[in-house]
């Protein structure tokens, strides 16, 4: 594996009204097939990585890279084959421990021998297939909106819709020309975020603007690739890794979330011992985004309670979980 030198590409994201600019950079690595992986790093601090869900990028944390990032420093990548990181040289090796593997390559080209992970959907996964091949690297876990594996069989909470979700995706992926033309017409709609909330897909407190920003830069996907990833979730299962964790672990869940359910969730605070669970009651898919400021406090105090504090504060790892907020 081989990494650029320090100095990559730098994405600058413009300040707002009341929060600064940040200042994104951009390196590359080659993982363990040969894949060219772009990765992106922001903040100052103990390391946290960023475990993206499928087709989402590091923009997709962006009210947490704002809250965090004077305290921790974030390392992001772009899946193989999508955004700004290349195609494996196998098509077919778009599966969850393949993922997990681009996730050690960048943390071995950062040099960085243990962090605290976050993922988010697909992330979750992620997440835990990386804990599975390399626990010694991961010092907490924080789950957002995910299952631990096989997302169709709790799709909505409804068994016999995913039953027909791999006959759907196999066909759609021999159909990427027409998947892309769909796709690119829909995010090009201006609408979609109000359709989204109105069918509740998204709440109403769901920030419009990076909505549209990640629905713009999601139109630009190999839509191939994207389906061939969406086949491979759902192959994917690491429910038998939930009793190993002994590391801190916070699981956050939206009430109203259809594509990985509140029950989902659930299961893998009762598995992992002294993990945390907080549900949002209007949350949907996209906690991040919709209820950013309770997201971030949660998170925050969830670090300082369980051992990884920003820093300048001493490490300090409680053994049992804060009485609020805690797993049930």
């Amino acid at each position: 594996m081989s990494a650029n030198p320090p100095g990559g590409a730098r994405i600058h994201a413009p300040a707002t009204r009341f929060t600064p600019p940040l200042t994104v950079e951009e390196r590359r690595v080659v993982s363990f097939d040969g894949t060219d992986i772009a990765y992106h790093l922001v903040g100052e601090g103990p390391p946290i990585l960023l475990a993206n869900g499928l087709g989402g990028s590091w923009r997709a944390w962006t009210h947490q890279l704002r809250h965090f990032s004077d305290r921790y420093r974030f390392v992001s990548w772009d899946q193989r084959g999508l955004y700004r990181s290349g195609p494996p040289p196998d098509r077919g090796a778009l599966d969850i421990p393949a993922q997990a593997r681009d996730a050690l390559a960048v943390l071995d080209a950062e040099g960085l021998d243990q962090v605290a992970i976050w993922g988010w959907s697909m992330g979750v996964q992620v997440a835990l297939e990386l804990w599975r091949r390399a626990p010694e690297r991961i010092a907490s876990i924080v789950l957002i909106n995910g299952v631990a594996g096989k997302p169709w069989d709790t799709l909505a909470n409804v068994p016999k819709v995913g039953l027909l979700a791999p006959y759907v995706l196999s066909t759609l992926r021999r159909m990427p020309l027409l998947v892309s033309s769909v796709t690119q017409r829909a995010v090009a709609f201006k609408s979609t975020p109000q359709w989204a909330m109105r069918l509740g897909l998204a709440s109403r407190t769901l920030d419009v603007a990076i909505f549209e920003e990640l629905a713009g830069s999601f139109g630009g996907l190999d839509m191939g690739i994207y389906v061939h990833t969406l086949e491979q979730i759902g192959e994917h299962d690491a429910h038998d890794v939930l009793p190993t964790v002994r590391v801190p672990l916070l699981m956050l869940a939206g009430g109203r979330d259809l594509m990985t359910p509140r029950n989902a969730a659930e299961r893998i605070v009762r598995e992992v011992q002294g993990a945390e669970l907080l549900v949002v009651p209007g949350g949907t898919h996209y906690l991040a985004v919709e209820y950013p400021e309770l997201v971030s406090l949660r998170i925050e105090r969830f670090l300082r309670d369980r051992g990884y504090p920003p820093r300048g504060e001493s490490r300090r790892r409680s053994s049992r979980p804060p009485p609020f907020g805690g797993a049930r």
